[in-house]
């Protein structure tokens, strides 16, 4: 069977034709996929059941198996998924505000989905968990868009998604082919109707693709991961960065902004001892002090194995102080999610051990 959401309008338009359905069937499924949250073609019940029984021989919406659905008292859920080769990424859900009381649109607070575009990372990132075992592919353009709509299939009846951020495993920007068409989907009318200007990519800061982002696809915000103010700590920290220097990735940052207009946003790890100094944080506003953007600071999440740590609190406050007095603006971002390793990749690192401590292949899990 085809995916269904690697291309719907592609697969559906001449299948329902050649059956000679009308145009509007092919928004009914959409309809049903994006807004209804349905579990299968069996729920359309718009559709006469003969055509839901050939769509269900002919298509799949789903290409992954939940491995694990992991929830935390914040209100944080993640999916572990495993692929149809095996392979897992993860996918999470977090809410910024669990009050039961509606907005006066008649919603709730902040819904946002984090996003994995790749099957582990090549980039090498030493703090990193999704990484820890190297790149084994690009997810495919189905296979992205799957994890939004098993994500929205967690939400109550009165909560819609508002947000995505593409910060989960993988390098977004090495897999632009895939994750245009997805987002495409995401922010379509009749598809989740987000805005553009409420997706985040992120990206490890890679000049070439970043040029073709803006020449392209200017729509969405960028969230470029520093994690280092100078070329030598940064080459230590993020190993794909030892032929990319900060000022390449600076130019195409600013390039970016000067198409799209939108502000651009400047990851930065805090790992105790290696970045979160005084004169760190006065490198990093030298860095960015005449930039319209902001630096999103994160605190260290520990990953079992890595030698990386939180820095203290007395830490983090100087560093705040620093780059604030300076001009720059900045925010901490709340650790959520903490008990569920909801972390990039710790997950499905944890899945992976427990598999190998039981003999069996973290590359090939069993689905029974």
């Amino acid at each position: 069977m085809a995916h269904l959401l690697d291309a719907i309008d592609s697969l559906l338009a001449p299948w329902f034709q050649a059956r000679g359905q009308g145009a509007y069937r092919l928004g009914q499924v959409r309809n049903w996929l994006f807004e209804r949250r349905a579990a299968g073609f069996e729920a359309m019940t718009n559709l006469p059941r003969g055509l839901r029984c050939e769509l269900a021989r002919d298509f799949t919406p789903w290409s992954t198996e939940i491995a694990r659905h992991a929830q935390a008292a914040d209100g944080t859920e993640k999916l572990l998924l495993t692929m149809r080769d095996g392979g897992q990424v993860e996918c999470v859900l977090l809410r910024e505000d669990r009050s039961p009381r509606l907005s006066p649109a008649g919603r709730v607070g902040r819904r946002t989905i984090c996003l994995s575009t790749q099957v582990g990372c090549g980039m090498g990132c030493v703090f990193c968990a999704s990484g820890l075992d190297g790149l084994q592919r690009n997810l495919a353009t189905g296979e992205i868009v799957e994890q939004m709509l098993r994500l929205q299939r967690l939400l109550g009846p009165d909560e819609r998604l508002s947000h995505i951020v593409v910060m989960g495993m993988g390098e977004p920007l090495a897999n632009l082919d895939a994750l245009l068409p997805a987002l495409a989907e995401a922010s379509r009318e009749d598809g989740l109707g987000i805005s553009a200007r409420r997706i985040t990519v992120s990206t490890v800061g890679l000049p070439k693709a970043m040029r073709r982002l803006s020449e392209t696809t200017p729509r969405y915000r960028l969230a470029v991961s520093l994690h280092a103010p100078n070329d030598e700590l940064r080459r230590r920290i993020v190993p794909v960065s030892g032929t990319i220097s900060l000022a390449e990735v600076l130019v195409e940052a600013d390039h970016y902004f000067d198409v799209s207009g939108r502000r651009l946003t400047f990851e930065y790890v805090l790992l105790a001892g290696v970045n979160d100094s005084r004169q760190h944080a006065e490198q990093l506003a030298d860095l960015l002090a005449s930039r319209t953007a902001l630096v999103n600071v994160i605190p260290y999440n520990p990953v079992a194995g890595l030698p990386y740590q939180t820095p203290g609190l007395a830490a983090q406050r100087t560093f705040r102080q620093t780059l604030e007095a300076r001009g720059v603006a900045v925010k901490f971002r709340h650790r959520k999610g903490e008990a569920i390793d909801a972390a990039c990749g710790q997950l499905c690192r944890r899945a992976q051990e427990e598999m190998r401590t039981q003999g069996r292949s973290p590359s090939r899990p069993n689905l029974g």
